[in-house]
C-alpha cells in the first residue's frame, strides 16, 4: 500500500475529492492520500486534494480605455484587493474566479465612468472607486471571494487634454505657492507689528511708572519737609510759652548767648543805655 503525505499550510485551504465528488474541505495540517486503488478489495477511491490560496492578494486592471458622460476617452488602470474566504464556491461556482473578478470590475469601472462628467472626475476621484466596490463586492459574494478595496491607480488623459491639464496643474501649484508666501508675509508682518506695539506699550508702562515713582518721591520729600518745619514752628511756640511763663529762662538763653560770642574775638558787641534829659532840657547818657 503506498501512501502520499501531504502538509497544507494555514495560508491555505484544500478540497478533497474522492472519485471526483468534493467531500470535505481540509484545514491546515497534515494528510495522507492513498495512490492505488486497485491492489485493495472493495477497491479504494481515487483521492485528489486541490489547494486554494486564503491570503490578500492584489489583482490589477490595466489601461482601460472608457468615454466619460461627456465623451471624453481616459485610461484607467485600477488596482483591487481581495481574499477568498470560501474556496468550495471559488472553485465550484466560477470557472476561474479571478478572471470573472477582472471582468466584473471593468464592467463596474465603465458603468461609473459613463455616468460621470470629466470635471466629476477631476473633482471627486473617489467617487468612482466608491462605485467600483459598491457594485462588484455582492458580485464577488457569490463566489467565494470578498473585495477588500477598489481604488484607481492611473488615470491618463488624451494628449491635448494631458498638456492642458498640466498647465492648469502648474498654475495651481504657482497660485499656491505665492498664497503661501503672502500669508507667510502677511503673518511676519503681523508678528512685527505686534511686537513693536507690545514694546511701546512696555516702553510707555515703564516711562509712566517711572513718573508715578518720581512724583511719589517728590511727594514724599515736601511731606516731610512740611512736617519738618511744623515741627521747628511747634517747637519754637513751645520754647515763647515757656519763656513767657518764665522771664528767667530768656535771661539765661542771653547770657549764654553772649557767652559764645565772647570765645570769638572778632565779635562786636553793642550795648545800647537808656537815655535821661538834662535840667536845660538837653538829652544826657
Amino acid at each position: 500500500m503506498r501512501k502520499l503525505e501531504i502538509i497544507i499550510k494555514d495560508t491555505h485551504r484544500g478540497l478533497w475529492y474522492e472519485d471526483g465528488v468534493l467531500t470535505k474541505t481540509l484545514e491546515a495540517g497534515r494528510y495522507k492520500i492513498l495512490l492505488k486503488r486497485w491492489l485493495f478489495f472493495p477497491p479504494k477511491p481515487l483521492v485528489e486534494v486541490v489547494l486554494v490560496d486564503m491570503r490578500e492578494r492584489d489583482l490589477t486592471i490595466k489601461g482601460q480605455e472608457i468615454l466619460t458622460a461627456d465623451k471624453v476617452a481616459l485610461r484607467v488602470s485600477i488596482i483591487v484587493q481581495f481574499r477568498v474566504v470560501d474556496p468550495k464556491l471559488a472553485l465550484h461556482a466560477v470557472e476561474r474566479y479571478e478572471d470573472r473578478l477582472y471582468s466584473d470590475v471593468q464592467l463596474a469601472a465603465r458603468r461609473s465612468l459613463a455616468t460621470m462628467t470629466l470635471e466629476d472626475i477631476l473633482t471627486n476621484r473617489n467617487r468612482l472607486s466608491e462605485d467600483i466596490l459598491r457594485d462588484v463586492k455582492t458580485a464577488a459574494a457569490g463566489y467565494g471571494v470578498t473585495i477588500q478595496r477598489a481604488d484607481v491607480k492611473d488615470l491618463v488623459f488624451p494628449g491635448n487634454l494631458q498638456e492642458i491639464m498640466n498647465k492648469v496643474l502648474a498654475a495651481e501649484r504657482m497660485s499656491q505657492v505665492q498664497l503661501v508666501e503672502a500669508r507667510t508675509k502677511a503673518d511676519v508682518q503681523k508678528i512685527d507689528s505686534q511686537s513693536r506695539a507690545e514694546a511701546q506699550r512696555m516702553e510707555a508702562e515703564a516711562q509712566a511708572n517711572a513718573q508715578q515713582l518720581a512724583a511719589q518721591g517728590q511727594s514724599e520729600v515736601q511731606r516731610l519737609q512740611t512736617d519738618a518745619e511744623i515741627r521747628q514752628l511747634q517747637e519754637r511756640e513751645r520754647n515763647a510759652q515757656a519763656y513767657a511763663r518764665h522771664p528767667a529762662l530768656l535771661r539765661m538763653l542771653e547770657l549764654e548767648t553772649l557767652r559764645e560770642l565772647a570765645r570769638n574775638g572778632n565779635a562786636r558787641i553793642y550795648i545800647g543805655f537808656d537815655k535821661h534829659a538834662g535840667p536845660n532840657g538837653t538829652e544826657k547818657d
